[in-house]
């Protein structure tokens, strides 16, 4: 399962990274991938961060699980990310809060999951299944999540040490 993460999105939905970001773009990313790496250590699965824009000088090293990509002009990170998710489908997990990214990730077969998901999942203790607070949002059933519901929060699970 290759995890594809929206790098900018997901800094400024966490204050502590936003505040990383407002010393610089780069120490920004530094701390996002230094949390990533974390991330695949605990999953033991490989994410791509893909980020806006070319990358400057001085970048950040990263290597083992975490990829990082830059997109290049005109091509966005939203566009990289759609073309990556409808790449690998249901191999692929994309981090974004997006609508607009997640809707095409799972149009594609990719499991998708918000920025504050993946934020809450990495905080989360090990034995915490306190998910079930929230009502569902359609009809049917009442006690069963959506089916992007239950992939969301199967491919979470995966960020818990094993």
């Amino acid at each position: 399962m290759r995890w594809l993460v929206d790098g900018y999105n997901v800094i400024r939905r966490d204050p502590e990274l936003a505040q990383h970001e407002a010393q610089g773009l780069e120490d920004g990313r530094a701390a996002l991938l230094r949390v990533i790496a974390g991330a695949a250590r605990a999953a033991g699965d490989p994410f791509t961060v893909v980020f806006d824009g070319a990358r400057r000088a001085g970048g950040a090293a990263v290597g083992g699980q975490v990829q990082v990509v830059f997109s290049r002009p005109p091509e966005t990170a939203d566009d990289v990310l759609r073309r990556l998710a409808a790449q690998l489908r249901s191999g692929a997990v994309v981090v974004s809060s997006d609508r607009a990214v997640r809707d095409a990730a799972e149009r594609a077969g990719a499991a998708a999951v918000t920025a504050e998901q993946f934020l809450a999942a990495l905080d989360a203790p090990e034995d915490d299944d306190a998910e079930d607070d929230e009502p569902p949002a359609r009809g049917g059933n009442p006690r069963r999540p959506s089916r992007s519901e239950r992939a969301a929060r199967r491919v979470l699970g995966r960020l818990r040490p094993r």
